[in-house]
């Protein structure tokens, strides 16, 4: 019944015109605010995929790595324990190390390039766990074998040595410190050298591309005189990604505390929270749209109660009590923000399928990997917004409702 009398109240002509100016005018900046609101967190939900989608595609569902130190041993029974775990659906071994890698000249006049990365030598499997062979830029994934390795540089690291990795015919000087052999009167003898040949370019996003080469993992062992069952680590694929969680507890389970095991949101830990703190500090900022709105919807219910102050006295006379008239003008104030907050995100879906659809807001420069800003619609942000819009409606409503309800009950003023 409160709500038959909010709607009649909003329909209804006023005495004073301005009431109907400020009712609309909160009903628009609801609307802004709402939009706003949907369409920010929405682009943040669209970068945020972005991203992931470019960690995933190096980083995988789990990560077996030490807890101290550059290596782990990973026994055959070890390994045997882990493919039997449920979900687990393949596991690749690596061994990383930081490697000079030299571009010399046969020319005496010509510098020589060179690059210091991180060269990561992987097993077959590592195709399975990650996909980094779905980003090449030209050749393929081909790392070699143990006595006939190959390169996959980084797209910045191949810039840095001034190859192509895919037509390049003389291979590059690889320098990796042993790990059997520290010599400080002659540090070159410390060094494990190999001319080895490229075989692809992969491009993903920066904090990869210029800092890594992959390579063949026996050959990297060799190179660092390592043993059979050490390695730097092992990375996961799960069979479904909402299993990683279970699957990272039972591996921390078999493996015991010497062994770190984290899922791909504990790979990334400072990125994915700096990006989820980001978007709630733009929501709070944002929310100060509809705070404004408020004060105006404050305003035009203070007002209504003024001018309906008679039929108050009416429907007081005619058994209505404190609590129904206060819950009238409460109802007054949610009708605001159910008719704003719903024409917001209207439109801000029809405008988000827009964006979607046929890109209309390009991102201004050329180093993006796409070039407009990116939408990926939610139902907890409509959800959130939503209670967001209710709640500060409620509260704008509350002052005037209370002010209506607590009013002396009279037919003629004196």
């Amino acid at each position: 019944m409160n709500f038959l009398f909010a709607w009649r109240y909003f329909k209804a002509k006023k005495t004073t015109n301005a009431i109907n100016i400020i009712s609309w005018i909160s009903i628009v900046a609801i609307i802004i605010g709402t939009t706003s609101l949907i369409l920010v967190l929405s682009v943040f939900n669209g970068f945020e995929g972005l991203v992931k989608s470019l960690y995933s595609s190096f980083y995988p569902d789990v990560k077996i790595s030490p807890v101290s130190g550059k290596q782990i041993a990973l026994t055959q029974e070890q390994l045997e324990k882990i493919r039997s775990v449920k979900g687990v659906k393949a596991i690749s071994l690596f061994v990383e190390e930081k490697a000079l890698l030299q571009n010399k000249s046969n020319d005496a006049d010509s510098a020589d390039y060179q690059s210091i990365a991180y060269l990561k030598g992987v097993d077959s499997n590592y195709t399975s766990v990650t996909t980094v062979a779905n980003h090449l830029l030209g050749g393929n994934f081909n790392t070699g074998t143990e006595d006939k390795p190959l390169l996959i540089l980084g797209y910045g690291v191949e810039n840095a040595l001034h190859v192509q990795s895919e037509s390049n015919i003389r291979p590059l000087a690889v320098y990796m410190p042993r790990k059997d052999a520290v010599n400080l009167d002659d540090p070159l003898q410390s060094l494990s050298n190999e001319a080895v040949n490229t075989s692809g370019t992969f491009e993903i996003q920066p904090d990869f591309d210029n800092k890594y080469a992959i390579t063949n993992l026996d050959f990297i062992k060799r190179m660092l005189v390592m043993a059979a069952d050490s390695y730097s680590g092992a990375e996961i694929a799960v069979s479904n990604s909402t299993d990683a969680d279970d699957v990272k507890d039972e591996l921390k389970t078999i493996l015991g505390k010497n062994y770190l095991v984290q899922n791909r949101f504990e790979q990334n830990l400072s990125l994915f929270s700096v990006m989820r703190i980001e978007k709630w500090i733009i929501y709070a900022i944002l929310s100060l749209i509809l705070i404004v709105a408020a004060f105006n919807m404050v305003g035009a219910l203070t007002m209504l109660v003024l001018e309906k102050k008679q039929d108050i006295s009416v429907l007081h006379a005619l058994g209505a009590n404190r609590n129904f008239i206060q819950k009238i003008f409460l109802s007054e104030g949610l009708l605001l923000a159910v008719i704003g907050g719903g024409v917001g995100m209207l439109l801000a879906f029809i405008i988000g399928i827009l964006q979607i659809k046929l890109h209309l807001v390009p991102l201004q420069g050329s180093t993006f990997m796409i070039d407009y800003f990116p939408v990926k619609m939610v139902l907890s942000d409509f959800l959130l917004v939503s209670f967001t819009v209710l709640v500060i409606a409620l509260i704008a409503s509350w002052i005037p409702a209370r002010k209506a309800a607590s009013q002396q009950f009279a037919f003629r003023e004196e």
